[in-house]
């Protein structure tokens, strides 16, 4: 039989992946939900269907009768206090999978802690947006022992995601390691399209010209981004795909990483101070492409480009 698996957190990213778990992944018994907000689980499981899902109201409840357990919230708190809670219980022989985008010694943490009390641990960010998770095609990276891995790479490939990097036999913290250094990546994206979009638009080339190119040259993420920036999705979501506070949590980890390191990460520093001048602006509307708007602000332009 398959294990019972439950998933604990239902943000943005968590939602599409119970869905393609309950969809594709095989599984003999209904997936555990349960989420801090409980009309969340409930409208997931009236979603995919109350025969295919369970909702718990404690974690307590989630975890009891499960055999692997996948987080999926905010912050390193989130994830200290969801793991407090699992392990206030006895959990030997479960496998407890954080899928969470943390610090890496909050991982290693993690996995001592877990592993301590009989438990089995593996660290799972993704990358991806949640349009990526809705349709089962995120990147999951994967680390921790090789059988505790071994338990979760058949909900990974063709249901949660598309590929897997597996660094199995690795500390658990190396995927969250590469998930915070990876982020970066995408920051400085944007960044760089922002700059060019203004850039753009205050020389005379215009900014559909520039997504012209980009969308020729870069089709992907630079051309999705681009798009949200032209049409003015950074400032109109009234729920953001990125929240702006992630992202800044995520930019600390990295600058922490790279402090502790001696590594030099001038662009990271100025995309930092944009996400602080985002928040500022924006509150919890803010979402990453929202940088955008502080170039254009910088720039002598309006923070809205509809404006």
């Amino acid at each position: 039989m398959a294990p019972q698996l439950a998933w604990i957190g239902l943000g943005n990213m968590g939602r599409g992946m119970c869905a393609n778990l309950v969809a594709k992944g095989n599984l003999d018994s209904p997936l555990i939900l349960y989420n801090r907000t409980k009309s969340r689980s409930d409208a997931l499981s009236t979603k995919l269907g109350p025969s295919k899902t369970k909702v718990a109201s404690t974690i307590p409840e989630a975890v009891g009768p499960s055999d692997l357990i996948l987080i999926c919230v905010g912050d390193d708190a989130a994830v200290n206090s969801t793991v407090d809670a699992i392990l206030s219980q006895d959990v030997t022989g479960k496998t407890i999978v954080d899928c969470s985008t943390v610090h890496p010694d909050t991982t290693n943490a993690l996995e001592k802690r877990i592993t301590a009390a009989g438990a089995a641990f593996v660290g799972m960010p993704v990358f991806g947006a949640p349009a990526m998770a809705d349709a089962g095609s995120l990147v999951c990276v994967v680390a921790g022992k090789g059988d505790a891995v071994k338990k979760v790479l058949p909900y990974t490939d063709g249901v949660m995601g598309r590929a897997t990097i597996d660094f199995s036999n690795q500390p658990a913290g190396n995927a969250t390691l590469l998930k915070v250094i990876g982020n970066t990546f995408i920051l400085n994206m944007v960044n760089q399209l922002s700059e060019g979009h203004v850039l753009a638009e205050k020389s005379g080339l215009g900014v559909d010209n520039l997504h012209t190119f980009i969308s020729t040259m870069f089709p992907g993420p630079y051309t999705a981004y681009s798009q949200r920036m032209l049409q003015g999705d950074y400032y109109q979501r009234s729920e953001p795909l990125f929240h702006i506070d992630l992202a800044r949590k995520d930019a600390r980890h990295a600058k922490a990483l790279a402090d502790a390191s001696g590594s030099s990460v001038k662009g990271l520093d100025v995309a930092r101070a944009r996400l602080d001048d985002v928040k500022e602006h924006l509150g919890d509307k803010g979402d990453i492409p929202s940088v955008y708007g502080a170039v254009r602000k910088e720039s002598g332009l309006e923070f809205e480009n509809g404006k």
